[in-house]
């Protein structure tokens, strides 16, 4: 059985097994979160991010790919590219959804028992963030009900301003 925490804070402190980065195509740092796990995460996971860049060309939007926690409490950072928001016509609910489930084989993959999840394109990106909390919390609450496999049993979402927990908060208690 698994559980769903929301907490209000900083993601680069998360005590988990894995991380998950809110990151650009090109693995290359930006700002927000991708900014944040890349400073506190140091030379190691940029290094690595440099390799996947070097080996597969990046990481298209809607996938994941997974690196060393470097200097981060978490062992792992799960890096996702969600979609940029163009008014909700260009699949980005599919998108998103998919940087969760993603993330979530990832995690399955390498049996990540934890994970923290930061609010996917809602930063820069523009996505609404009531719109992508319930993505979230649906696509993740549809996806442990069906997957086969051991999912993490900790799942949280680690949210930067009140107003993106409220919108969490909301979602979970409509789709929880």
């Amino acid at each position: 059985m698994y559980k769903i925490e929301l907490i209000q804070g900083d993601i680069t402190k998360a005590e988990v097994d894995a991380i998950v980065n809110a990151a650009n195509e090109k693995l290359i740092g930006g700002g927000g979160v991708d900014g944040a796990i890349r400073r506190a995460g140091g030379d190691e996971v940029i290094k690595e991010c440099d390799e996947i860049r070097k080996k597969q060309g990046g990481c298209p939007t809607g996938t994941a790919v997974i690196t060393t926690g470097g200097n981060l409490p978490a062992k792992y950072v799960i890096h996702t590219v969600g979609p940029v928001w163009q008014g909700g016509n260009k699949d980005e609910d599919k998108l998103l959804a998919s940087c969760y489930k993603e993330s979530l084989k990832l995690a399955v993959e390498n049996d990540i028992n934890s994970i923290a999840f930061p609010s996917i394109s809602t930063g820069v990106y523009g996505y609404p963030t009531d719109l992508a909390a319930a993505t979230a919390i649906q696509t993740i609450r549809n996806w442990t009900a069906y997957y086969s496999q051991k999912i993490p049993e900790n799942i949280q979402f680690i949210l930067f301003d009140i107003t993106t927990y409220k919108c969490y908060e909301n979602a979970l208690t409509t789709f929880g």
